[in-house]
């Protein structure tokens, strides 16, 4: 039988680095900078030689990959990320679950639903769902119930989560069932046709997250993280009319305590507005956005996670990355409120000894108090 991890081993580390992002997300100075190296499922298959649209179909398989991904992270990458619960990952397929759209799977990268909308009548003709009695709702739970077999038939012991169902926020879900290009045209030509869809998918979201909460026994949520990579492509003023509505009364709703945001791409333009209108606690700035349009906007405020963009690794480690990681830790650890990362999701391409190295580096210019530049 193969040994199963156990966190027990690893308690010191955990608490070291559970201690140090405490200090540091309460916008003060630990021994270092937290780092976060971002690998996930897709990453991990990769790593160990399945191939990803097996990961996200083979139960089996992502279970042993999850597994095999643990001592990984815990002994040879050593970052700041100590969770070791095992979870059900379907990607982002939640959109294509609820609105019955085709799903498509690739050895290469993650499953993405394909658009179902078309015209504006599909639109017009869009019904929401009762979850209760949802297919496609009802699959996720099957496919958690389905690993929980799995963990006990190999006594595996760890946390477990997976039942639960959210879409993206109007936007980032509008593009995912549309073609984006045709989302952005009909801001401009068709604006009351954008406010109906968004309305709908509002809706949507609200029941997802009551339904998953009251199936899951959460009986009050004041925390709620969003994802919403489609934002970074409009305008201040698109953003206010289209999207700050909407995403303010997701917040509003479930977000008292703590508001968390993924957006990948660059969000320069909007950091004010999510600083002081939506009133983030934490964002996820991606790689392409400026961490110096981050840090004016937000230092101090909002918990800055990134730094890096994947595309800064594909040499590995080398002297101009060093120097950018450099320059992002005094620009953004000062004063604390920063987590190093390589902002969204770290592709395959990167070398695992390129993260190892990544890692050890910023553990040695990360250390507080911050040294002043050359």
């Amino acid at each position: 039988m193969k040994k199963i991890f156990e966190p027990e081993k690893y308690k010191k580390d955990i608490e070291s680095a559970e201690r140090r992002k405490r200090i540091a997300f309460s916008f003060q100075e630990p021994d270092r900078v937290p780092i976060n190296i971002s690998v996930g499922g897709p990453y991990f298959a990769h790593l160990f030689g399945y191939s990803i649209k097996d990961y996200y179909t083979d139960r089996e398989v992502m279970v042993e990959v999850q597994l095999k991904s643990l001592p990984w992270r815990f002994e040879v990458l050593k970052d700041d990320n100590k969770q070791y619960e095992i979870k059900l990952d379907l990607g982002i397929i939640y959109e294509g679950l609820f609105f019955d759209c085709p799903i498509k799977y690739s050895n290469f990268s993650t499953p993405r639903p394909l658009p179902v909308l078309k015209e504006i009548k599909d639109i017009e003709n869009l019904k929401i769902p009762d979850p209760s009695n949802h297919p496609g709702v009802n699959y996720v739970w099957e496919e958690a119930e389905k690993v929980r077999k799995i963990l006990k038939k190999r006594r595996v012991k760890l946390p477990f989560s997976g039942a639960y169902f959210k879409i993206h926020p109007p936007l980032s879900a509008a593009c995912a069932i549309m073609n984006p290009t045709d989302i952005y045209t009909l801001m401009y030509t068709e604006p009351k046709v954008i406010f109906l869809l968004f309305d709908k998918l509002f809706e949507a979201f609200c029941k997802l997250v009551d339904y998953s909460d009251k199936r899951n026994g959460i009986k009050k949520r004041d925390s709620i993280s969003l994802a919403d990579d489609n934002s970074a492509f409009i305008s201040p003023e698109m953003y206010r009319k289209f999207v700050l509505p909407y995403n303010k009364k997701i917040y509003e709703r479930y977000g008292r305590r703590t508001r968390f945001l993924h957006a990948d791409g660059p969000n320069d333009h909007l950091f004010a507005i999510l600083a002081n209108e939506l009133k983030l606690t934490f964002m996820d700035i991606g790689g392409f956005s400026s961490l110096e349009a981050a840090v004016k906007a937000m230092k101090g405020r909002v918990i800055i996670h990134g730094g890096l963009n994947d595309k800064d690794l594909y040499e590995g480690l080398t002297e101009k990355t060093k120097r950018k990681i450099k320059k992002a830790i005094r620009l953004a650890a000062p004063g604390g409120g920063y987590e190093f990362a390589i902002g969204g999701e770290t592709y395959v391409g990167i070398g695992p000894e390129t993260l190892v190295d990544l890692v050890n580096y910023v553990k040695e210019v990360g250390k507080y108090p911050i040294q002043p530049g050359d």
